[in-house]
């Protein structure tokens, strides 16, 4: 089975628990479940990649009172919660272990991807944001030219975000097993209606079978006409669909020009800005659809994640007994009371707090528009880093790195640097000097001065940068042998 998870959006709407680098599908928010003995088709497989690179700068791209709160420092543990992205990965790979998964993404989530799901997973990146026919486009072309597969073999689409079950990744097999066998260009996953939704367009299929050919689609529509379709046995449209890689090959050399990965990562810029339901879908007269049954939830606001969260509290939490219906998520080191609230969801990171009835939470986006403030926190392939402080000539910051991880080796021009090991050992190599790290060591260096630092097991840095004038921009990149 080859599955392309398309991965963008910005961090907008899940703020501050999102940010331009880390997406709402990277948030580990859901309580690892295993799954019932009677759905595993097979085991799951993963690997732990090694992928390398540096922190950024600044700039870059996180007591006794009665009630219902879990700390995390007492009991759940970061490792028993998971992102979307890892459990829509790991249920990937539960129905198929042999599955063949390809992230479509931007340059700026690369290294989120390969810290949670490791580098066993292929990435299309997009260099630029040109709408889904040209990320499918690039990604099929991927999937042909750098990965080898086969035109004639299909491959299934779908967003990276959803809530959804056991049952969904099935059907993903079974999707993706009807477009190789169906005369039909295309087959989608047509999501069985729980209300009357305008958030999204509508699949209204021939006959109420489990297969159907599609008669027409319909633009997202107002409550009312909503229900009529419904009635009419339509099917929410949730971006789901299959194909053999050479028809959208063929469509990419139509409309695109090309069809060759080489090609159409090097012009992207100039590539037409189109949607795949507008430039394929919409013009295609042999579809079928797949009618899905099973959950399948679009968590794009803090009100509909929330719904979804198996617990009220994430982190260190006081949840007292005369909250309702309040939802508390705590990525910070110091506890949050919350007490007598009700219909609110409330979360802090080192991005900001947010306090938001759970209604108003979906209009947060303006607001975040206006906040200007760097990235606090990130998730990068070699483990994570967190701003502690922030100052006119220093920054100072916690760095994790992963077992057998390292950063690349590096040099920066305009700032000095200093690294106190917390935790764990390791080894520094400073101008080609290698000198072995534990706990309470302290190494400098200046600027102009070539470093990496290399971890045994997990390895905690504080790291401080001195300089005038800090920023991303600021480093030079050397080839190591070790």
């Amino acid at each position: 089975m080859n599955i392309i998870l398309l991965s963008g959006g910005s961090g907008k709407r899940l703020w501050p628990l999102s940010n331009d680098i880390r997406s709402k599908q990277f948030i580990k928010i859901f309580k690892k479940q295993g799954i019932p003995e009677e759905n595993i088709l097979k085991k799951a497989s993963s690997a732990e990649g090694t992928a390398q690179e540096e922190i950024p700068a600044e700039g870059a791209a996180q007591e006794d009172i009665p009630g219902k709160g879990v700390s995390k420092d007492e009991g759940s543990g970061e490792d028993a919660y998971e992102s979307m992205v890892q459990r829509m990965y790991r249920g990937i790979k539960t129905v198929d272990p042999e599955a063949n998964v390809t992230v479509a993404t931007s340059r700026s989530q690369v290294s989120a991807i390969h810290n949670q799901i490791g580098t066993d997973v292929g990435v299309s990146v997009e260099p630029m944001r040109k709408d889904t026919f040209p990320a499918i486009a690039l990604a099929s072309a991927y999937l042909h030219d750098v990965q080898n597969i086969s035109k004639e073999e299909a491959a299934v689409i779908c967003p990276v975000d959803p809530y959804v079950e056991n049952d969904y990744f099935a059907a993903l097999g079974t999707l993706c097993q009807r477009a190789q066998e169906s005369s039909a260009n295309l087959v989608l996953m047509g999501i069985a209606p729980t209300y009357p939704s305008e958030k999204y367009g509508y699949i209204i299929p021939k006959t109420t079978d489990r297969f159907s050919e599609v008669s027409s689609f319909k633009e997202k529509p107002d409550a009312e006409t909503a229900a009529q379709y419904i009635c009419k046995g339509a099917l929410w449209n949730g971006g789901v669909f299959a194909f053999k890689l050479g028809y959208v090959l063929d469509k990419a050399r139509e409309l695109l020009g090309t069809d060759c990965y080489e090609d159409l990562y090097s012009g992207y810029s100039g590539l037409k800005k189109i949607s795949f339901d507008y430039a394929v879908v919409e013009k295609e007269p042999h579809i079928e659809v797949l009618r899905f049954n099973g959950i399948w939830k679009d968590l794009g606001t803090w009100n509909t994640l929330a719904e979804s969260m198996s617990e009220s509290s994430i982190g260190k939490v006081f949840l007292s007994d005369s909250c309702e219906n309040t939802n508390v998520v705590n990525e910070l080191d110091v506890p949050v009371v919350v007490m007598g609230i009700k219909n609110a969801v409330i979360a802090a990171s080192p991005e900001g707090v947010l306090v938001s009835d759970k209604t108003q939470s979906s209009y947060i986006k303006p607001i975040v528009d206006r906040i200007d403030q760097q990235v606090m926190f990130a998730e990068k392939s070699w483990g994570s880093f967190r701003v502690v402080d922030v100052n006119d000539g220093s920054l100072t910051i916690h760095v994790t790195l992963m077992p057998g991880h390292r950063m690349n080796y590096h040099s920066h021009e305009r700032r000095d640097e200093i690294w106190n090991i917390i935790s764990g050992t390791g080894t520094v190599i400073v101008d080609g000097m290698e000198q072995k790290v534990k706990p309470g060591d302290v190494v400098t260096m200046a600027a102009g001065t070539r470093h990496t630092i290399i971890a045994d097991g997990r390895l905690e840095v504080i790291e401080v940068q001195i300089g005038r004038e800090i920023s991303v921009r600021d480093k030079i990149k050397y080839e190591l042998e070790v």
